[in-house]
């Protein structure tokens, strides 16, 4: 029977009702000898006579009294009078999550989210440690007050009956129910409930770290992780379904709390969380790394252990602390969440053709990239809150850096290694072999994905080990370049060179070597978790994002349940560079920072130039697609090259009134080389998956033949003098780059000429046929080696101090290289019998390489006529290609 205002219960004077439910009344009191105010529940009036009851109501008031801490409701008192079993409690001005939730119809703020899951956690651990569980965690229970969140009812599943807890024939109605938990319904509290719960099995503490993670749920989205019409339908979607992500219905939740939730709501027991002291850690980890510039929990005063400071974001209202609802008294209009603007900020790089290959940290806070400033493409490293780079020593010709997932330390790839370096600086560390190596990505378990270039993807540990092969090319692929891990540290994504059919962007698995094609691309992609500076989830777990008709950098939801990209891609920014290799010039951090190189299709203009370097004209107009790699004909009237035009790369020939296209496959063609009578050109393709060589009339009357066809990458650098030979690059997964040499007479078969676990390549022949130069690291820095043709294994240094691209004079007299800083050297040759006689190199001019000129490259990037001139594919724009950085992406407002 209700107890009526005036009612005394020891030296308690009741005032007025509260509220009532299935586990008790609640009731306003004053303490008549402390003269305050307290809240008193009462045992229900059906249980009183009840001993069992009793018991554990005396249990509870033992377990909450012996709690001390700021997020647990403080218990003053304990009495039976006339009767009734009654608690004595702290009365709380503010008002319980379920009416919270109630109220906003909708997802909390982020921060309020986690200041509320740290408080609640840290309670919880409090209890935890006294060998106490809650077992009735759920919105009803946790009151919001202006001193922080409370945790109510520690031990109030023991009121119930011991029969059933849940009664399969109720039916759940939130019309027809309060946000309370009334005797024999099921709202509010079996949808908190765990899997062991629902089976009857013993509950611990991870039965309440399930209903912590079910709580954040809803609190972080504004559902529950599992509904249902009925009891039945409830259970069987908590025992056999798994909730969507919360980033697929929050798109600025951050993927470590998708991971918190995700773990907290296993279902088996074991598969959570084992201490909820490692939730809250969690949580605290995730306010730390989070980059909202609309809210961070630091910027409120509330302390999950000391449980001082005002949370000026609630309502106070005067309720009393109960199990069940108590209705607001009065409610305050909240400003509504406003997403930060969408900015773009432009930075400038050091180098004359600025980031070649860039990276932005995982904590938003860096940029590291590779520049060709005075001398050999080296990292630099920008904190983002700067306008100065610092040079990493020791990074001499790196290229494709990747960060550590600490953003610590960078991956990156330099004579034909995999080597690592941190950003405080110190002696880079080899990991691998990698003889073309393109891109990296590094995960939390310490495991790095690279790119060796021409096989699948390899793994390797962070501190070093053996390689080991994760992916396998396909018949019609080339290679698998650029991975990129996700989120969850095992999926990754990479970028599959070959045939039309069978290239574009893929998603991978450490868990599987199957692979699956997301989309046709040109060039590699990168990948921006829901809710990481980004708003809108287009349906997806992540949006995917790369570059298409290699210009127009777009976005498209990631689905990962289904393996495939799904709804329609949007457009993130114009104009965004992608080169022929297969690099597309963007990097995402997951910190939310979308950066890419814009307006990078500089002008370019084949030049003339004497020894000296001054300009001695041009070979057809400046060109915005790319010529790259010039080789004359043997009249020197004209040039063949490789152009990339409208995202297809095809070879082409320049003279003095422009180029003419010369292939027309949709495969990428590159790498031509002239026959010595200037009939035939002969050049590499992707058309049947593996880079195979081919021949075509330079009259263009035939179909192009296939010259020779392998299962390893092949790209031709030069035809012997005579005819008979053609020299030709091979990537090899064991020994690395090598050169070979085709027989072209006779149907020879092809054999090595050069093969050794060093990086050989750019191979040229003397004029007379007798001699080969090369550049090689075999020594540790790449250097120019020359030797005979024949079987003899003498070779000679060239280059004291580094040097790559080598060509000889028409003479024989001289022989040509690029030194580390770029410059164009010259060195005497002189054949002395069988042995070879080389002069002191001579510095000639430092052309504008495009890429510096000191790249690993399959060939050279300037080649030499009969009167001693040089033709360079030079860019005529002197200022580097700043980068954009995009924060606060909008999906919802792209074009």
């Amino acid at each position: 029977m209700p107890l009526t205002p005036g009612t005394r219960l020891g030296p308690y004077e009741v005032l007025a009702k509260i509220g009532a439910g299935g586990m008790g009344e609640v009731y306003k009191a004053r303490d008549t000898r402390l003269t305050r105010t307290v809240a008193i529940k009462v045992l229900p009036a059906d249980t009183a006579d009840d001993a069992a009851a009793q018991a554990r109501f005396e249990r509870e008031a033992r377990a909450i009294a012996t709690l001390s801490h700021p997020h647990i409701c403080v218990v003053h008192d304990v009495g039976r009078q006339d009767g009734t079993d009654y608690l004595v409690m702290e009365l709380l001005e503010g008002e319980t999550l379920a009416e919270r939730l109630a109220r906003t119809k909708g997802p909390l703020p982020l921060d309020h989210v986690l200041a509320i899951g740290i408080a609640i956690a840290d309670a919880l651990d409090k209890a935890h440690r006294a060998g106490i569980v809650h077992r009735d965690l759920k919105p009803g229970n946790v009151m919001l007050t202006k001193t922080g969140p409370k945790l109510l009812d520690f031990g109030l599943a023991k009121l119930r009956p011991s029969a059933s807890p849940v009664s399969l024939s109720d039916e759940t109605s939130e019309t027809t129910a309060g946000p309370g938990t009334a005797k024999g319904t099921i709202l509010g509290t079996v949808h908190y409930m765990a899997p062991e719960q629902l089976e009857g099995r013993d509950a611990d503490a991870r039965t309440d770290i399930w209903a912590l993670g079910a709580l954040l749920y809803e609190m972080a989205t504004g559902q529950r992780p599992f509904e249902g019409d009925s009891a039945a339908s409830i259970i069987g979607a908590i025992l056999k379904d798994s909730p969507p992500p919360v980033s697929a219905r929050l798109p600025l939740s951050p993927p470590l709390f998708d991971r918190i939730v995700t773990r907290c709501l296993q279902k088996d027991p074991d598969e959570r969380w084992q201490d909820v002291r490692d939730v809250k850690r969690e949580l605290e980890w995730t306010v730390r790394r989070s980059q909202s510039s609309s809210a961070k929990l630091a910027s409120l005063p509330v302390a999950a252990s000391s449980g001082r400071g005002a949370w000026a974001a609630f309502a106070i209202v005067a309720v009393a602390a109960a199990v069940l609802a108590v209705p607001a008294i009065r409610h305050v209009r909240e400003a509504p969440t406003v997403a930060p603007p969408e900015t773009r900020t432009i930075i400038d790089t050091p180098g004359a053709s600025g980031a070649m290959s860039f990276a932005l940290s995982p904590d938003g806070r860096y940029l590291v990239f590779a520049a060709t400033a005075d001398g050999p493409p080296r990292l630099w490293l920008r904190p983002l809150a700067s306008t100065a780079a610092q040079l990493i020593q020791g990074t001499e010709g790196a290229a494709y850096p990747f960060w550590s997932p600490d953003s610590k330390s960078i991956g990156f790839f330099a004579d034909a290694r995999l080597k690592r370096i941190d950003i405080t600086g110190g002696t880079p560390q080899s990991l691998a072999a990698a003889p073309n190596g393109r891109g990296g990505a590094w995960n939390r378990d310490g495991v790095i994905l690279y790119s060796p270039a021409g096989t699948g993807l390899f793994r390797v540990p962070a501190a070093g080990g053996e390689a080991v092969a994760v992916t396998r090319v396909s018949e019609r692929q080339l290679s698998h370049l650029l991975p990129s891990y996700l989120p969850d540290g095992r999926h990754f994504i990479f970028f599959a060179q070959g045939a039309p059919d069978t290239q574009g962007i893929y998603l991978g698995s450490t868990d599987s070597p199957d692979t699956h094609r997301l989309t046709l691309a040109e060039a590699s992609a990168a990948y921006l978790p829901i809710g990481a500076g980004s708003t809108g989830s287009g349906g997806g777990d992540g949006w995917l994002m790369w570059v298409r008709n290699g210009t127009t950098l777009v976005a498209q939801p990631l689905d990962l349940k289904r393996r495939s990209v799904v709804g329609d891609p949007v457009t993130v920014a114009d104009h965004v560079d992608s080169e022929y290799s297969g690099y597309a010039t963007v990097s995402v951090s997951p910190a939310g920072i979308i950066g890419y190189r814009a307006g990078a299709a500089k002008r370019r203009q084949l030049t003339w130039f004497d020894r000296s370097g001054q300009p001695q004209g041009t070979m057809g107009p400046p060109d915005e697609n790319q010529p790259i790699n010039p080789e004359l004909s043997p009249d020197g009237r004209r040039a063949a090259v490789f152009r990339l035009v409208e995202g297809n790369t095809d070879i082409w020939l320049v003279d003095e009134t422009g180029p003419s296209r010369f292939t027309f496959d949709a495969a990428v063609d590159r790498y031509p080389i002239w026959s010595p009578d200037g009939n035939w050109i002969v050049f590499d393709s992707n058309r049947t998956g593996r880079r195979n060589l081919y021949r075509k009339a330079t009259t263009g009357a035939s179909e192009e033949e296939l010259l020779l066809a392998s299962t390893q990458d092949n790209a031709a650098t030069e035809w012997s003098p005579d005819g008979r030979f053609l020299l030709f690059r091979r990537t090899d997964p064991t020994t690395g780059t090598d050169i070979w040499k085709l027989p072209l007479l006779g149907g020879g078969k092809p054999e090595a000429f050069i093969q050794s676990p060093a990086d050989e390549r750019t191979a040229s022949f003397s004029p007379d046929g007798r001699w080969v130069a090369y550049q090689s690291n075999a020594s540790g820095p790449l250097q120019i080696y020359v030797r005979p043709v024949g079987r003899s294994s003498a070779q000679w240094q060239i280059s004291p101090a580094g040097g790559v691209q080598p060509r000889w004079s028409h003479s024989g007299g001289e022989l040509y290289y690029v030194r580390p800083d770029g410059t164009l050297m010259a060195v005497s040759i002189s054949v002395q019998g069988a042995a070879i006689q080389a002069g002191q190199p001579t510095q000639l001019f430092r052309p504008r390489f495009w890429s510096g000129g000191t790249a690993g490259n399959a060939k050279q990037q300037y080649d030499v006529s009969a009167d001693g001139r040089f033709l360079v594919d030079v860019g005529l724009d002197d200022e580097a290609t700043p980068l954009t950085l995009l924060q606060n992406w909008r999906a919802d407002s792209a074009k």
